[in-house]
Formats: C-alpha cells, structure tokens, sequence
C-alpha cells in the first residue's frame, strides 16, 4: 500500500510555481527549429500616447506556441508599416522569414479603437516581382479589422494570434484559452485558493478560497465551468461551479473517497473515483439527475478517468496488471483493455483531441516523463527528460502540453509540444500551485 499510495498522490498533485502575470516563459529547447516569423508594432494613429500594444501580445503567442519564433524587431527592414499597402517585397528581400504580420490601432469614438492588420506571405512576396497594388493583393494572406474597447486589448491580441497561427499551419489556435489551477499560500488562514487565468496568466481570477485542500479543477466543455474536489467540509467531496456567476452546486459527498471529476464531451456528466462500495472504482453520474452508474468492479484501485473524444470510452489508471498502468473501458459492454506496457509505470493519462494519441505520465528506470502513444500502431515517445514529471495538461488543440516538474531543488510548471522538439519552464514565484487544467476552446 505504501507503493500504492505514492503514485495515488503523484496522480492527484502537482507542485509549482503560481501562475502569474505576464509569464516570462524561458524556452529551454526547439527554438532553431522553429518557423520564423516577422511581427512589425502596430502603428499608433490617433494623438497622445498609444494605448496597449496588441503586437506585443501577438509576438508573446507566437514565441510560445512553440512552432513560430519572432525576429527581433530591430532587424525588421520597415518598422512603421500598417498595412500591405506600404509594404516593400524588394526591402524584405533578404529577410529570413515565411510571413510578416503588421497593423494599426486608431481612436474611434469613446473608449473605442479600429484595429486592423495584414498577414503577408514573405516567401511568395520575396519570390515574385511585381510590387504594384494588385501584385501586393497576391501575396496577402489574411487582412481583417475590428472595433475592441481598451479592456479588450489581450483579447483581441490573442484573437490575432489565433487568426495567424491558424492559417499558417492549419491548426486551430489556442491563445484564447484558460488555465484553472490551484495556488497553495502556506501560512495564511485559507491557504487554498482556487484560481483561472488566460493561458498566459493574465486576467487572473479567484473563485474559491478555503483553510481546507482544493484539487483536480476540470474544465466543462463550453468552458464556463469547473468540476473539482474541495475539502472544506472536513471530507472529500465534489462541486461544479460556474466561472461567472459564481454559483455552485455539490455533486458527490459519499463516504470515503470523492475524487479527479472528468466532464464528459457533451458536458452532461462527470467521470469520477468514488471508494463509497470499497476500493476506489471509477463511476458516472449524470449532473442534472444524480444518477450514477458503475463502471469498474475490481479489487485493485482504479482511478484518474479520462474520457475519448466521442465519449463513448473512457482510460483510466489502475494496478491491476499488478503495477499502475493505463486501461481503456468501453462504456457500452463494459470491456476494459489494456493499454500501456512499457516501462516500469504509466498513469494520469489523457486523450488528445484529434482521439488518435494519448499523453501520460511513464516511469522508466525511476524517472517520471511525459510521454505520448499513438494508440493505433503502440509506439511511444518519451517527450521529456527531467526526472519527476507529473500532472499533464493538454491544449485543447492538441500541440502543446502543461505539466509539473522540478528545477533547481524547486517545483515548476514546464511545456513540451506533443512532438516533444519545443520545452519551455515557466519561471518560480511564491507559493505553490497544483492540479493545472488548461481549458477548451473559447
């Protein structure tokens, strides 16, 4: 049980820096692989100082995405272009990127900004000769304008980002997204607090503080709730709560064991661990109704349900095998198949959006790393090479990954791009933070 219990709580817990502000990711491997890209600073066309600037948003994005990397704007051949229309081929010539985006933001009316900005294809503008209007048409990409408010600034960056990078590698960007996550302060009197931000912790925001541990935030589908576990009554138990109004409702409270709530792809009902029958088993409950259903029935533990895309199936982690492994349950015979052999342990695992690859956490040789299978042929890939990595969250677009790991004796949040070539560490602050969830789509 000792064995047992350790990877339960590796499971459950991650320790990490707080997601804070305007995060200095320090990307520590894959930037020469990455695809260059020019970002000129939107011009500012209105009187007094300029508002925020959207471009440094959109610069951020792309840099930590993983698959672009900005030049350096001193480099860039024209620094004060707004549009495609002043846009020179012939001074790009040499410039050693596939696109260059560039904007403007103009007064219009109270507290109100037109924003505008065009995506250039550098390598066909670089590539043809003609520099005349029509010409220029040619080589553009995408061109679009909006009217935001000032407090809709990061917003419409991230928007821009999600336009850019979308269209450059037809993969839906996830820059309008959030992160949930807990933060522990220790040494106040409610040191658990239950916290979202955008994905780049801006805009954060507490929903719940309390003296007793808070875990394993989930996300629901249309992104306006949270599933997690709360403590604050002296036991486990489990709540949805909504993200806007505030309003909650307490969905298990059994005996024992009310643990990692999974929503299921309609949003309709939770995946969940419940030990009210014994070992810890992994059951259904539909939220409106409070019906539960049963789904495994075994002498060993079973725990940290995650369900496929159709929502027809569900993996989850169990000793059964003897070891903790992963296990897939087909929830219409109830036929449970196992799906990790390699190394010594895998568990928390998670499929990716597109259903065809699974992200977990593998023990091999002592070392925890994220890694990712290709369910259809078996082959994994170790995507990381610390020693104690844990708790992985994925994009709801599938690249990129957020997980727990050590750095210098302290405990951090890193990324790894689900090819495992781009890593980031996200800096230490005070603190600590567990259970990162990274939100759906927005």
């Amino acid at each position: 049980m000792k064995t047992l219990g350790k990877w339960l709580v590796l499971g459950l817990v991650i320790l990490s820096s707080p997601v804070r502000a305007a995060l200095d990711i320090v990307i520590t491997e894959g930037i020469d692989a990455a695809r260059p890209i020019a970002v000129v600073p939107f011009v500012w066309q209105g009187q007094g100082p300029a508002p925020q600037q959207i471009s440094d948003v959109v610069m951020s994005d792309l840099t930590r995405s993983g698959t672009f990397k900005t030049l350096d704007e001193l480099s860039l051949p024209q620094r004060n272009i707004s549009a495609i229309s002043q846009f020179q081929a012939k001074d790009w010539a040499s410039v050693g990127a596939e696109a260059v985006v560039m904007g403007a933001i103009k007064p219009y009316g109270e507290d109100k900004y037109l924003v505008s900005f065009d995506l250039v294809d550098l390598v066909k503008a670089q590539m043809q000769s003609g520099t005349g209007p029509q010409a220029k048409q040619e080589f553009l990409i995408d061109s679009r304008e909006t009217v935001i408010s000032s407090a809709q600034f990061r917003q419409y960056g991230h928007r821009i980002s999600d336009i850019i990078y979308e269209k450059l590698t037809g993969i839906r960007g996830a820059f309008l997204t959030r992160i949930a996550y807990v933060v522990v302060k220790h040494g106040e009197k409610s040191p658990y607090q239950l916290m979202i931000s955008d994905y780049d912790g801006h805009n954060e925001q507490m929903l719940l503080r309390s003296p007793e541990p808070l875990m394993s935030p989930s996300w629901s589908p249309d992104g306006r709730k949270l599933a997690y576990v709360s403590f604050e009554n002296k036991k486990a138990e489990i709540f949805v709560q909504d993200i806007y109004t505030q309003s909650r409702s307490k969905i298990t409270s059994f005996d024992g064991i009310n643990g990692a709530p999974v929503f299921s792809p309609d949003g309709k009902k939770l995946a969940l661990t419940l030990s009210k029958d014994g070992q810890p088993e992994i059951y259904i409950i539909d939220i409106s109704t409070k019906a539960l259903k049963r789904v495994t029935n075994h002498y060993a533990i079973d725990t940290e349900a995650s369900w496929f895309p159709d929502g027809k199936s569900l993996i989850f982690t169990s000793e059964r095998g003897g070891r903790p492994q992963i296990y897939k349950v087909t929830l219409a015979s109830g036929k449970v198949q196992r799906m990790t052999f390699e190394g010594e342990w895998n568990l928390g695992g998670s499929i990716l959006p597109d259903g065809r690859s699974m992200i977990f956490v593998n023990r091999t040789n002592g070392k925890y790393n994220i890694a990712r299978m290709d369910l259809e042929t078996r082959f994994m890939q170790v995507l990381t090479s610390t020693r104690l990595d844990e708790s992985p969250s994925v994009a709801p677009n599938g690249t990129m990954v957020i997980y727990g790991t050590t750095y210098q004796g302290k405990q951090v949040l890193a990324a790894v791009s689900t090819d495992g070539r781009f890593k980031a560490r996200l800096p230490t602050g005070q603190g600590e933070v567990k259970s990162p969830s990274w939100s759906p789509f927005l």
